[in-house]
């Protein structure tokens, strides 16, 4: 159904004040759908408290937007995107830096078409030069608070490479390290200046198992820089030394670590119980099919539902027609639909699926509720980046990034998907399925 947008009054279009309403819709708060009105400001970008204005200060929205009975959602948050509509973040174009900064500019602003209106630019393993050349611009991107710019940086996701090299998945061995030295080996690496406030790096996955992880994992904690545990071959001790240092989250469970085994439960095991000495970590989750069994997600949630951050782990391919691509060490990629694999050996080699999609996934393969399956990629991953109550929030004063969804029903026996309708950044409609508002 069509939201209808309606100016109120003359009098209060000469003294715009930039507060919208929207009305007639369900918002996610925790695991419910509420029946409230929401208030913006288009001018703080941020969601007002809509009685206080009404009543204490006597201010009328400007607009009124209703939603028609749809589901109103923060925007959504992706905290592993290597790359999209053919820009892959960990390559340096031929003609230097400002074609890199376009590059990202370019995947800003579609991304934020699918209801993305934050992420982690995500670099893989690669020599300390690229590091070097794109880290500055991946830094957060949210200060200028231009909804035009479309989806906004938080910061950058170093995966790797500090990564165990029987491990590696699609990531090149040549280029792999270890930190022998702690922080300084990853400070040579990604560069000095880029670890030191304010860093542009927000999390950095690495192998816990690897000489001097431990300490670098103490010294990035200690930066306020998120450390994961990823591309390991750690056993369920050394992973729970890696969460005693400092780390709070795992990347992308299941892939690219040892399976859960009856004596040994690995990686998997730091989802069991938690203990006085350790905390259950966040760990990311790609629900597109290829890269996990379905009852393995649900045996995850289940262990760890309010740790469970949904990621697409995309490639530049998403958003691509199928073919073969070059990839960046030489490699080819083959895509097919969502299944992307390299040509010389059938590995995975990442995924093109968008973030909405792994929310349909998601709530159709675990019995997840809508507001339950969006919490994976709202509420949850905010709270991992220490960002609650700013992202991924409907609550009053949280940024007005936010999401309008509608839910098809499927035909008897067929699932239920979730379709983006329109998208709102800092209280500024940027995308509407049916006016497709920016290009």
């Amino acid at each position: 159904m069509p939201s209808a947008v309606r100016p109120v009054g003359t009098a209060a279009a000469t003294r715009r004040s930039g507060v919208v309403k929207f009305t007639n819709c369900l918002l996610v708060k925790g695991t419910d759908l509420v029946h409230e009105d929401l208030w913006v400001s288009s001018v703080t970008g941020k969601i007002l408290n809509g009685q206080e204005l009404l009543y204490g200060h006597l201010t009328a929205p400007d607009d009124i937007i209703d939603l028609g009975g749809r589901i109103l959602s923060p925007g959504l948050i992706d905290v592993q995107l290597n790359g999209a509509y053919g820009f892959d973040f960990s390559v340096i174009p031929e003609d230097g830096s400002i074609a890199y900064g376009k590059g990202v500019q370019q995947v800003n602003r579609n991304l934020v078409k699918g209801g993305v209106t934050s992420y982690l630019p995500t670099l893989t393993s690669q020599r300390p030069e690229v590091y070097h050349k794109a880290l500055p611009y991946l830094s957060p991107s949210g200060s200028t608070r231009d909804p035009n710019l479309g989806s906004e940086s938080l910061g950058a996701h170093c995966e790797g490479p500090f990564i165990s090299p029987t491990k590696n998945g699609i990531h090149n061995v040549s280029v792999l390290q270890v930190p022998h030295d702690g922080i300084a080996s990853l400070a040579v690496c990604y560069g000095p200046s880029n670890l030191t406030h304010p860093t542009p790096i927000k999390l950095v996955t690495l192998a816990p198992e690897l000489p001097g992880a431990l300490p670098a994992i103490q010294s990035l904690a200690s930066l306020g820089i998120i450390a994961s545990i990823g591309h390991s071959e750690a056993t369920y001790e050394e992973a729970k030394l890696g969460i005693k240092a400092g780390a709070t989250s795992i990347t992308h469970l299941f892939n690219a670590m040892k399976p859960l085994h009856h004596r040994n439960p690995g990686i998997f095991g730091l989802l069991g119980t938690a203990s006085s000495s350790i905390s259950k970590p966040y760990f990311g989750i790609i629900a597109d099919g290829i890269h996990i069994h379905p009852t393995s997600i649900k045996i995850a949630y289940n262990a760890h539902p309010e740790g469970l951050i949904l990621v697409t782990d995309a490639m530049r391919l998403a958003g691509m027609p199928d073919g073969v691509y070059d990839w960046t060490n030489g490699s080819r990629i083959v895509k097919e639909g969502a299944l992307l694999t390299l040509e010389e050996n059938g590995k995975i080699a990442g995924s093109s699926i968008e973030l909405i999609d792994c929310v349909t996934n998601f709530m159709n393969w675990t019995g997840a509720s809508v507001p339950e399956a969006l919490k994976a990629v709202t509420e949850t991953p905010a709270s991992m980046l220490g960002l609650g109550g700013v992202k991924g929030s409907l609550q009053e004063g949280a940024d007005a990034d936010l999401t309008v969804l509608d839910v098809l029903e499927g035909a008897i026996g067929e699932d239920k998907r979730v379709v983006v309708d329109q998208v709102w950044k800092f209280g500024v409609k940027v995308h509407d399925r049916e006016g497709q508002l920016r290009g």
